[in-house]
């Protein structure tokens, strides 16, 4: 197993980063190109080519829907917390609306938090934890330990796709189908500092925040493209420390591609400027 501890980092930066993984604690408690195919079946470009290129497709094909699954297991207890929205690959930036699971009883405990992305920064409406119910918080997602790759409860699709820029010992798995689609099926290592050197501007500083934030860069993913060279999903394996070994497994699944989406950011006002409750 691959764990990756944060290093720890004094003022917001650190803060903010607690009000991400309080989050997630809280939760536990309470519950590219064308790959196109030769004759004997195999990807005819190179496979981490492929993979590492898939950032680049995405924006050639401009937006898409996205669902985004984060499971997190600590001692013994598992959940998960699921996204869904939609993505604009061309200009770096989407809306999600992120679902708590429920408690133990199974009630819903916690009501569906709007999430923003943007480079740079991450907005957060009915985030809880003292924050008024019309008020947004925004987090500057560069100053964040993991770079907002597990903070928000759910990866940003954008990162997700620019993280594989890092690829390493990329292997082709074979032909599978996801939500009905054909994909070809790679799997590998991605190295969070290398992928931050290839990133685009708009994630660059988020992931060299995470290169930074964690010991070890190695993250292990499976990645699904189809017969475009689209990436259809990516699951990334996520472990850190925090008061104990948690294991993260952040799924990306894309859909819908040219469904056109429109993110509209609140104005200062609306945005929280007080203490975040633990």
């Amino acid at each position: 197993m691959v764990v990756h501890q944060h290093r720890r980092r004094p003022g917001r930066a650190q803060a903010a980063f607690a009000v991400g993984i309080a989050l997630a604690v809280a939760a536990l408690s309470g519950c590219g190109g064308d790959a196109a195919a030769g004759d004997d079946g195999k990807p005819a470009q190179d496979p981490a080519a492929t993979v590492r290129g898939a950032a680049d497709a995405l924006a050639k094909t401009g937006s898409a829907r996205a669902r985004t699954a984060m499971e997190m297991a600590t001692g013994g207890t598992r959940v998960t917390i699921r996204g869904e929205g939609g993505v604009d690959f061309k200009n770096r930036m989407g809306q999600l609306l992120v679902m708590l699971p429920d408690d133990a009883q199974g009630k819903a405990e916690h009501r569906p938090i709007t999430e923003l992305l943007v480079p740079g920064a991450l907005y957060m409406k009915n985030r809880g934890a003292g924050v008024p119910d019309d008020k947004w918080v925004r987090v500057d997602t560069t100053a964040l330990a993991d770079g907002n790759l597990v903070t928000g409860g759910a990866t940003d699709p954008v990162a997700a796709a620019e993280l594989l820029r890092g690829a390493q010992g990329v292997t082709y798995v074979g032909e599978t189908e996801v939500a009905g689609t054909k994909v070809r099926h790679y799997r590998g290592t991605t190295d969070i500092a290398r992928a931050a050197a290839a990133a685009s501007p708009a994630v660059k500083g988020a992931l060299e925040a995470a290169a930074k934030g964690f010991s070890k860069d190695a993250v292990p993913f499976d990645a699904y493209f189809d017969e475009e060279g689209r990436l259809r999903k990516v699951r990334h394996r996520f472990t850190y420390v925090n008061n104990g070994v948690i294991d993260v497994s952040s799924t990306t699944l894309l859909y819908g591609f040219g469904t056109p989406v429109s993110v509209v950011l609140p104005p200062e006002g609306d945005i929280y400027a007080g203490k975040i409750a633990d």
